[in-house]
């Protein structure tokens, strides 16, 4: 028997957020990076990534790593604005959608992202809105791979959500634009919906789930 849906989880970057990942490739390209997509994707990350959005790094440590990567002389304010360059704007719709959705569900955010990114897309959701809140105030939690030291796609991520929230996966609809995370999403027995590219949230029908 199909469990009636209580709880959403929603990805940031390609659900809420509108994001371009060649923006950030081709910039650190310039600044020298000539192997950047075998370094980081929207499906992988290296070493020196994985970890800055695993919080097992700090900002400054990833600046000093990346630094040492290339010969030429290359700044903080370089290779933030290279990581930056990806983060475009919020979808306003789907936000202010969030706002009715949350009247009938749960609503929880599980992104992948680290504190340079953070502080970026909060002051770009600052800049629209004129809240300083952030977009945290919008869910029961947020949960963040930086603070919390997973990431996703791997399933202790979701573990830990499960405990943490107190939700149970055939409960609970995972929302996500990227395939690895949506399988790993489905293993568990969550309800999935891989977010398709001009699709937005505000266009489904959480009845059928």
């Amino acid at each position: 028997m199909q469990l009636p849906l209580k709880n959403i989880i929603f990805d940031l970057g390609g659900v809420l957020l509108n994001i371009d990942y060649y923006l950030t490739e081709q910039a650190f390209k310039e600044l020298g990076y000539h192997n950047f997509t075998a370094m980081y994707s929207q499906f992988t990350a290296d070493e020196i990534f994985g970890n800055l959005e695993t919080g097992k790094i700090t900002p400054q440590e990833f600046y000093t790593k990346m630094q040492g990567l290339v010969k030429e002389s290359i700044t903080e304010k370089q290779i933030q604005w290279a990581w930056n360059k990806m983060l475009l704007t919020w979808r306003q719709n789907s936000i202010g959608f969030l706002q009715k959705l949350s009247l009938k569900y749960n609503l929880y955010l599980l992104s992948n992202t680290n504190a340079i990114h953070l502080s970026a897309f909060n002051d770009i959701f600052y800049n629209a809105t004129g809240n300083n809140q952030g977009i945290d105030f919008l869910f029961k939690k947020a949960y963040y791979s930086h603070k919390i030291n997973l990431r996703k796609p791997n399933k202790d991520i979701f573990d830990f959500v499960v405990k943490d929230a107190g939700i149970k996966p055939i409960e609970t609809l995972f929302i996500d634009d990227s395939y690895n995370n949506i399988e790993t999403a489905k293993k568990m027995k969550f309800k999935t919906h891989l977010l398709l590219p001009g699709e937005n949230i505000e266009e489904l029908d959480y009845e059928k789930y």
